[in-house]
């Protein structure tokens, strides 16, 4: 099985899931977005979902590949490819300097810029350092929206599992190419206006349209598809925890539409 498989269960996946992306895709949380103060909300919520992508990343690295001394061959070289290749993307990339940093970093760096709030997530990282990495008590110990809470939650839940073929999964349907073409229109027509404020953020989201949106992309179905098989017991666990990760996105949005709205207001 090669990078350029497609399974005819992916094609069922893809159908039974394509309601729900396009909910996502067509949120109306996109048509609330006009300002810069509108954005910097929105970027505190997003935020999180940068962060435990990076998780959820890491998970499936850790499954899938060894990552302990002594090293031995862990499971398929194809899939260790595989996943390697993300972590580099995503783990340690460049930003619009040419210096290398993750994309969680350079979301940061966007935060930064736009005079978005970091305390919140600055907070969050600060205890999960000091904490063993106990993100439960991070969550509840941090002034968190309870809508990225819930988004995390149901993130750390799906990597708990240990069902890599459904993490997989996950981070393939559920985390890719969510972030809709008018989305990148509006932030085009707000970096005109301020671009010494979001210009970071912009090369952001084109990144991530280059390297997650395409390369990437391919490369995690490759994955998912030989995780899964033709073991319908696992496409079925997959679908499950694909629909569970669409309905927290949803969800998510949702949480920042509010929160602009009650703003407007």
């Amino acid at each position: 099985m090669n990078e350029t498989t497609i399974l005819p269960q992916t094609n069922t996946l893809q159908l039974e899931i394509a309601a729900l992306r396009e909910q996502i895709v067509n949120h109306k949380v996109y048509g609330v977005i006009r300002s810069l103060d509108d954005l910097r909300i929105f970027m505190q919520y997003h935020v999180f979902a940068v962060w435990d992508f990076m998780s959820l990343l890491k998970s499936l690295q850790n499954q899938l590949t060894c990552v302990t001394i002594p090293w031995l061959p862990v499971g398929s070289a194809n899939t260790r490819f595989l996943i390697n290749e993300i972590v580099v993307g995503e783990e340690s990339d460049v930003d619009a300097d040419g210096n290398r940093k993750s994309h969680f970093e350079i979301y940061l760096d966007a935060m930064k810029q736009s005079g978005a709030n970091l305390t919140t997530i600055e907070g969050f990282i600060s205890k999960l350092s000091s904490n063993g990495g106990n993100v439960d008590e991070a969550l509840n110990s941090s002034d968190i929206p309870s809508a990225a809470k819930s988004f995390v939650q149901n993130t750390f839940r799906i990597i708990n599992s240990n069902k890599t073929h459904a993490t997989a999964a996950a981070f393939t349907f559920g985390r890719e190419d969510l972030i809709p073409g008018m989305f990148h229109s509006l932030i085009n027509d707000i970096n005109q206006n301020f671009p010494n404020s979001i210009s970071v953020f912009k090369y952001y989201l084109e990144r991530h349209i280059e390297v997650d949106g395409d390369r990437h992309s391919h490369l995690a179905l490759a994955m998912t598809e030989q995780l899964c098989g033709n073991d319908e017991k696992k496409w079925s666990e997959a679908k499950v925890e694909t629909l569970a990760s669409l309905q927290s996105r949803i969800k998510l949005w949702d949480g920042v539409y509010e929160e602009i709205i009650s703003r407007k207001n």
